[in-house]
């Protein structure tokens, strides 16, 4: 399938599946009586098995059959939840179209995507407040409501209802549409079938071992197709057990109650977590000994000793005491942060994808990865680089079955984005020598100057996430006569700007202080790189719900109310 390092180790075996539902039924064959689930009821998380989740994904599924739904389009909006996954896999597995949104978009945008699909119900959690009005006739909430048509559907499967049981499932139609804007513009309807769901499931574990020993804690929307394949419907695949986080803020609490060994995120929570930990390292005075230990630490185990289990326990005991692989995606995260988990004895590994591939084009393996990379691409998956540069740099482009079915209503799209059974992502990067993917940048997001030269925002954002004094940063060209130059939007860490200038800094102070960092930026960079200009942002940056910076939002590009400094 391809020449590099896939096959550095043998690949892990996984199940044959042929469907979402075959899935799901052979797992609650196989794994029955085991917790599928830990739901939080009043003050504790309590266990759902696999044999009384897949009773009430037959309950709810039959229900609607019996409510006329059969092939319609089911929108289910809400945060990750049991009452999220029991709907979303009743709708699925034999109903119709499962359409998740978003629970966080504006009233407007959700009346725009349930007309745009044509959705003929909204199963919803009680949490979301800008519903009042849609659908009030054809809407169902996640608490009583949700628990009533359950207890309706038992009823009718008793009585020997089997029009769901029984239901024919279309494995290469539309089953799954998803709406993404992704950072860049108006929402698009990816549409996905059993089949490239499916093709997904069977290649990640290949590459990443994953078992009914696991224990998964959700933290990430649950809408959106990174945490649903991944989180949701991976760990259902291999026997594993989730838990839903109660929210960002409630992480620490969660980590103790839950103890997971796989948690999936994003780079801006590990970056928090990396620093967390480090940080009360050092107001322990404790940084230069810790040092020493990774250090020995790591020459143990290139012989085969591993004690950080032992040697890190304190700092591991607060992250549940399990936690064994911390999964990222969404945007490349720093090599240090990456380095720096590994360094405690818990794998950290990074992944690369798109909703049009369900999600996951490439992934680092668990014995074989590079903390600067992408990953290597799945079994099956092909990647090549279009167009290469002088540095091999070119526009990714992938093909293999898990790829979306096409744009929904949109030919004209899909027929650009697709070519040949190759997909353009529209992100650009390189193949080295081992078969590793590396991302540079988005397409879109390019400054090309006007001798030509390229350059990624995303490479100098990375370089000014190092500063402990700037949280979050947001690089773009801006016009200066007939070229472009680069400027940064900077959010500070202000906690470590008080620590560092005292309780009574000035704005003169700070601005000094963030461009001493930007200066360090500019030494490491080639001069055409350099960071020309910079503001101090006064407010949050527009992101999507996985924590990345909409880069052509309006609110994003406006410097109003910002400081401004040359």
């Amino acid at each position: 399938m391809n020449k590099y390092g896939i096959y550095k180790y043998p690949l892990y075996k996984t199940r044959e599946i042929t469907d979402i539902r075959d899935m799901i039924r052979s797992s609650t064959e196989i794994f029955g009586d085991k917790p599928a689930f830990l739901v939080k009821k009043t003050d504790k998380y309590e266990p759902v098995s696999y044999k009384e989740y897949m009773a009430d994904v037959n309950a709810l599924g039959t229900k609607l059959m019996n409510m006329g739904l059969k092939g319609e389009k089911i929108a289910v909006i809400g945060e990750a939840s049991y009452a999220w996954a029991v709907s979303y896999m009743a709708v699925v597995c034999g109903v119709g179209v499962v359409v998740p949104l978003d629970k966080e978009l504006p009233r407007e945008e959700i009346i725009n995507l349930i007309e745009i699909a044509d959705v003929k119900m909204i199963i919803h959690s009680e949490k979301v407040k800008n519903l009042e009005g849609i659908y009030d006739d054809k809407k169902v909430s996640m608490g009583m409501e949700l628990d009533e048509l359950i207890e309706e559907g038992k009823v009718l499967l008793a009585n020997g209802d089997r029009t769901y049981l029984d239901a024919e499932i279309d494995r290469e139609g539309m089953s799954i549409l998803l709406f993404t804007s992704g950072t860049t513009g108006m929402a698009k309807g990816v549409m996905h079938s059993h089949n490239t769901i499916c093709e997904n499931l069977m290649q990640m574990p290949r590459l990443v071992e994953i078992g009914p020993w696991d224990t998964f804690l959700s933290v990430l929307p649950i809408h959106h197709t990174y945490e649903c394949t991944c989180g949701f419907l991976c760990p259902l695949y291999m026997g594993g057990t989730i838990a839903h986080s109660e929210g960002l803020r409630y992480i620490t609490k969660n980590l103790k109650e839950v103890k997971p060994t796989i948690i999936l995120g994003v780079p801006l929570l590990y970056e928090k977590m990396y620093n967390n930990i480090f940080k009360a390292i050092e107001k322990k005075g404790l940084t230069k000994k810790v040092n020493g230990i990774i250090k020995a630490s790591n020459a143990l185990r290139k012989v085969g000793v591993n004690l950080t289990g032992v040697l890190f326990k304190s700092i591991t005991d607060n992250l549940g005491g399990r936690l064994r692989i911390l999964v990222s995606g969404a945007a490349a995260i720093d090599p240090k942060v990456a380095q720096g988990f590994k360094d405690l004895g818990i794998n950290f590994v990074q992944g690369y994808g798109l909703t049009e591939c369900a999600p996951i084009a490439a992934l680092n393996r668990d014995k074989y990865s590079k903390n600067d990379a992408a990953g290597l691409p799945l079994y099956g998956v092909e990647i090549r680089i279009e167009n290469p540069n002088e540095l091999n740099i070119g526009e990714i482009m992938i093909k293999g079955k898990n790829l979306m079915l096409g744009y929904y209503e949109n030919s004209q799209l899909t027929a650009e984005a697709i070519e040949d059974g190759w997909y353009h992502s529209g992100d650009l990067g390189y193949i080295d020598e081992d078969g590793f993917i590396h991302i540079t940048g988005r397409k879109k997001d390019v400054i090309v100057t006007s001798n030509g030269k390229n350059i990624f925002p995303e490479e100098l954002e990375t370089y000014l996430s190092r500063s402990p004094y700037i949280a979050e940063s947001f690089v773009r060209g801006k016009e200066k006569g007939n070229d472009l130059t680069v400027a940064a939007q900077i959010i500070p860490d202000y906690d470590e700007v008080k620590a560092q200038l005292g309780e009574g800094y000035t704005q003169e102070m700070l601005i000094d202080l963030i461009k001493e960092e930007i200066t360090k930026v500019n030494e490491v960079v080639q001069d055409y790189k350099r960071i020309a200009t910079f503001s101090i942002r006064q407010r949050p940056f527009d992101k999507t719900t996985t924590h990345k910076i909409k880069r052509f939002s309006e609110e994003n590009l406006s410097e109003e109310g910002n400081i401004q400094k040359k």
